[in-house]
């Protein structure tokens, strides 16, 4: 918990709920950061027809009642990338950027205790909406931080920035790539950048210095056809097959050391099969008596930043799918492993990033523990921050909560996210006054 004689409860924390079914009346409706955050849950992001426009709108209107700049950009139609600042006393410094994603993964409705985009409210506290988790706590948080510090007349010493960007569920090519890309982005001059990150089951915070890259690998045989009694050589089927066999070997080596205890999921190559396509239809299903010309099998592959991606692909070429059997491959690479100047794309959680030592100390002044650090199983817009050589933390303010990020019913207390506040003022704080001129 803080400290009181130094840092007092965040001001905006809600009285308590007398009835936690009811919806708030259109006089109640925004006054507290729970009913805040139950308004941005309630706007239907999710894929494939996200809604943006009114979010962000919301989104610039809360900034604005705050006294922060705002500007919407666009790097995509219909795609609007929300950037809020809040100015520093010293521009000399370089900035820093909060992240946060707009959109979320469908969900399907009849298998949710509750409409996921009602943010309903329960007796005990928990807020079921999709993206609750993930991401949109961390939006709201950010905010409501923000306006518990400048309601104690806390001023920054750098600059603040807090960008809201697209289509992060699907790649955000036309989201945080782009807008990292960006001469607006560059103008800011960005030392440090904060994404969101995953809840902890436990009482300790957890925070990812890298993401694990992800490959779609597409793997087509061919062969020639037959009646499906005969057995020959080099069938269509029988090469795919073989391909699984092999990539199925080297898949239980990567999960046998996971299951050893030698290594965390996200520190070896995952490679799992995500559709197989073939046999040659029929008004029924499928002709049985028919051995088909061409199979195809798809695969997710996640590589670590430490991964050597060139070893990887020759292992695709002679083992997986290799041409001596009729067999070809696509590699759709969705990010990089690599940053700008070549190195593996990780920020650093040592004394040599200045950044790290801040960020521990804000946590600790939050009355929080941080979890050793992790690389993420999955990716986030993350990767592309990193990939310009920005010191990046994934982190959301999480504890004692189940991992429900996509699933269904997807919640998150009350008194997790108020806490969550809370210590997003303290980083705020505490990276917000680091007067240090860092080089990356």
């Amino acid at each position: 918990m803080l400290n009181d004689r130094h840092f007092p409860l965040p001001l905006q924390t809600p009285a308590m709920f007398n009835d936690r079914h009811s919806a708030p009346s259109p006089q109640q409706d925004l006054e507290t950061p729970i009913a805040r955050f139950q308004k941005y849950l309630r706007f239907n992001t999710a894929h494939p027809h996200p809604n943006y426009t009114a979010p962000v709108s919301f989104l610039t209107s809360l900034a604005q009642s705050l006294g922060l700049k705002t500007q919407t950009l666009e790097f995509a139609p219909n795609k609007p990338t929300l950037l809020i600042t809040w100015q520093g006393s010293n521009p000399s410094l370089s900035s820093l950027l909060f992240n946060s994603h707009l959109d979320s993964v469908p969900a399907e409705p009849s298998k949710w205790t509750h409409p996921p985009f009602s943010a309903t409210l329960t007796p005990e506290g928990k807020i079921f909406a999709r993206g609750a988790q993930d991401d949109k706590c961390i939006a709201i948080q950010y905010l409501e931080a923000i306006r518990n510090l400048k309601a104690r007349n806390f001023v920054p010493t750098r600059t603040i920035h807090i960008s809201f960007v697209p289509d992060e569920e699907i790649g955000g090519i036309d989201g945080a790539d782009k807008f990292v890309k960006s001469n607006e982005f560059k103008d800011l001059d960005v030392g440090f950048v904060l994404d969101e990150g995953q809840a902890s089951v436990n009482d300790e915070f957890r925070v990812f210095y890298a993401d694990r890259s992800p490959w779609n690998l597409i793997i087509k045989a061919r062969g020639v056809p037959g009646h499906g009694s005969r057995m020959y050589d080099n069938g269509a089927m029988e090469n795919l097959m073989n391909s699984i066999e092999i990539i199925n070997r080297f898949r239980d080596s990567q999960f046998d050391v996971v299951k050893a205890g030698k290594a965390a999921n996200s520190e070896v190559i995952s490679v799992n099969p995500v559709f197989l396509k073939a046999g040659i239809p029929s008004p029924t299903g499928f002709v049985m008596n028919m051995q088909p010309s061409e199979a195809e099998a798809g695969f997710d592959l996640r590589l670590p930043p430490t991964t050597d991606p060139d070893l990887v692909k020759k292992r695709i070429a002679e083992e997986w799918a290799p041409a001596v059997r009729n067999m070809t491959y696509e590699i759709i690479e969705k990010g990089p492993l690599r940053d700008y100047m070549g190195r593996p794309l990780m920020t650093a959680i040592d004394d040599s990033n200045p950044w790290w030592s801040v960020f521990k100390q804000a946590i600790a002044a939050a009355g929080g523990k941080l979890a050793k650090p992790e690389i993420l199983s999955s990716t986030t817009d993350a990767r592309f921050m990193r990939q310009l050589g920005i010191p990046t933390f994934g982190f959301s303010p999480m504890t004692n909560t189940p991992i429900l990020l996509h699933d269904h019913n997807e919640f998150l207390k009350d008194t997790i996210f108020l806490k969550g506040i809370e210590v997003y003022e303290q980083i705020i704080r505490a990276l917000s006054s680091f007067g240090e001129a860092v080089s990356i």
